[in-house]
């Protein structure tokens, strides 16, 4: 499901997630959902329905309620039956709250933390039900709680700030919070509000009332003077818990019967969100394109057209069925296949084209496809790092008569190496699905054709999966790095970014820039200094026709050499921090200036 909008994609992700954590779970699987602490200290166990009925924790959580009910704004009778409603009706049974404990290394329970009034349209996190039960064991937990909790939040939800109130008299906790690096910024007055029996709650005083108390609210503001203490890399994953749960469900129990359990459930739902009929997991990216191509009886004496900008492997799977790539050239807003130069490019040998949606910016799927139809060209995206794109609102892989996209480590989603192949053509379906099961005669052990192992595990499926199942929160991330990049790289004049076009939604799968060739510093220059100050970047891909071992010779084409030798991917890892992407462009801009 795509949610243009970032507040109904915020809501949406948080009810999901929470929604995920909070099943019931026995304790092997709700361990797979933890939150890992830092130096193996530990994990945050997200409390789940289950756990509702342990009376032993029940207990626990009361003991510690009432021992640091100096800490809550309301004041009652702790009770073994109130704590049990409370954990169901108010955080459970909460769409906006969760709550974890903190287990130390050993499994013993320390305390509890959790995230509150987080199905706001402001996209805003509270941290709260922060409390350490256990006063006795591991020194410095808490603290590593809350960070890593917060960090967690941040790169899972995107959120535009995450804060917490405490009461102002509570002295011990707001210095704790102040060392851990939040600020102050206003106060919130409270009046009391007398229940009888011993019970009290503090309220949000009106204008006319006199203040009792106050809560003091706090925020993690953005580092200034920010300096990495390891390098900025090009790309990076996020790993959360649901990827973890399946594959240990996948690794204790998909063999023999349920093999190809995740499989399954990974095409069917892969297939669904790009909006084809069919999806066959794959290997490779690579192997998804060479099963195409093989499906698509191309051959020797073939001619397939791709961009001369792109990965070697778009060109290698021609190779492999012993067809001949031809270049043609890239647009310059897009660096993605221009239709002029492939139409100038076709000949009676033509048989397919490869558009590749590079750097996860679409082609111009709308002008090439005319064109492919009028030739009778049959149409193979390699839509390898392109996973959300859309042109006109259609999604990659989506248009063709097959698509590939890749899972190979560095890209939106992952699983390590792999791919995956659309079609909706039943027919074409059926002859690639017999191509990568070795030509085995459907249902039997019979072997009538010359076949290919193109297969991806289970237990990869499982991981992508997981990927896929937040993969719009994933896109949402990679956009917003890329905004971070215009923002500051704005009044830049040597550099140019590579923008969507008006027609295209581009995930920004790497943000990248082209380098001006008056800039005191060529390409390779830059990149040595930027590596100098721990900052990861790598070179755009070379133009593929600079390559000797193409079975026909050609010319580069001029966008993609130009392209080719002064484009630059930056970092662009799906966790980067908006204080990360501002230390490379002002380091870039000194550089440069």
């Amino acid at each position: 499901m795509k949610i243009d909008d970032p507040r109904a994609l915020f809501r949406e992700t948080i009810k999901k997630e929470f929604s995920f954590l909070k099943s019931d779970a026995s304790f092997i699987d709700a361990i797979s959902k933890s939150i890992s602490l830092p130096r193996n200290q530990g994990a945050l166990l997200p409390i789940h329905y289950g756990l509702v009925n342990d009376d032993e924790l029940i207990k626990t959580l009361a003991i510690w309620r009432e021992e640091n009910s100096f800490a809550y704004c309301v004041k009652f009778k702790v009770t073994f039956d109130g704590t049990r409603n409370w954990l169901k009706n108010q955080v459970l049974d909460n769409d906006a709250r969760i709550l974890f404990l903190v287990i130390d290394r050993f499994g013993r329970r320390i305390g509890h933390v959790g995230l509150g009034d987080c199905m706001n349209d402001q996209c805003k996190i509270m941290v709260d039900n922060i409390l350490r039960g256990d006063k006795t064991h591991e020194k410095g937990i808490m603290a590593e709680a809350v960070l890593e909790l917060c960090e967690w939040a941040r790169k899972t939800f995107l959120p535009n700030e995450i804060y917490l109130k405490v009461l102002d008299d509570n002295h011990h906790a707001v210095e704790f919070y102040k060392k851990l690096g939040f600020i102050e910024t206003g106060k919130l007055p409270l009046v009391r509000e007398d229940r009888g029996a011993g019970y009290f709650a503090y309220l949000d005083a009106k204008e006319s009332q006199k203040p009792d108390r106050y809560f003091v609210n706090m925020v993690i503001p953005e580092r200034k003077g920010f300096k990495p203490e390891k390098t900025i890399l090009t790309a990076g994953p996020l790993i959360g818990g649901r990827e973890v749960f399946y594959v240990n469900d996948a690794a204790r129990n998909g063999w023999n019967e349920q093999w190809s359990g995740y499989l399954t459930r990974f095409e069917k739902k892969f297939a669904e969100y790009i909006g084809v009929k069919y999806a066959l997991a794959t290997s490779s990216g690579t192997g998804a394109l060479h099963i195409a191509l093989l499906a698509l009886d191309i051959g020797p004496g073939d001619e397939v057209i791709i961009p001369d900008l792109t990965w070697v492997a778009t060109g290698q799977a021609v190779n492999y069925v012993g067809a001949v790539p031809v270049f043609a050239d890239v647009q310059k807003l897009t660096w993605c296949l221009d239709p002029d130069s492939f139409k100038k490019q076709i000949t009676n040998k033509t048989k397919a084209v490869m558009p590749v949606h590079l750097y996860g910016h679409p082609s111009r799927m709308d002008e090439i496809l005319p064109i492919a139809k009028k030739y009778g060209i049959k149409v193979v995206e390699d839509a390898a790092p392109s996973i959300g794109a859309e042109v006109n609102g259609k999604r990659t892989g989506s248009f063709g008569d097959f698509a590939m996209f890749s899972f190979q480590g560095a890209k939106l989603t992952v699983t390590g190496e792999g791919g995956i192949l659309l079609t909706n053509d039943d027919k074409l379906y059926e002859k690639a699905r017999k191509i990568w099961d070795q030509g085995r005669r459907p249902g039997t052990f019979w072997i009538d054709e010359v076949g290919w192992k193109y297969k991806m595990s289970n237990v990869q499926a499982a991981l992508g999966l997981g990927q896929l199942e937040h993969v719009e929160q994933l896109v949402a991330a990679k956009r917003q790095i890329f905004s971070w990049y215009e923002e500051f790289l704005s009044d830049c004049p040597y550099i140019e970014l590579n923008r969507e076009a008006a027609w295209a939604r581009s995930i920004y799968w790497m943000s990248s820039i082209l380098l001006n060739a008056d800039a005191p510093l060529n390409r390779e220059e830059l990149i040595r200094s930027l590596k100098d100050n721990k900052i990861d970047s790598r070179p755009v891909f070379p133009s593929m026709s600079l390559f000797d071992f193409w079975p026909k010779k050609q010319r580069s084409q001029e966008n993609a050499f130009y392209i080719g030798n002064h484009g630059i991917n930056l970092p662009s890892g799906v966790c980067l921090k908006r204080e990360e992407v501002k230390y490379v462009c002002d380091t870039i801009k000194r550089l440069l200036s």
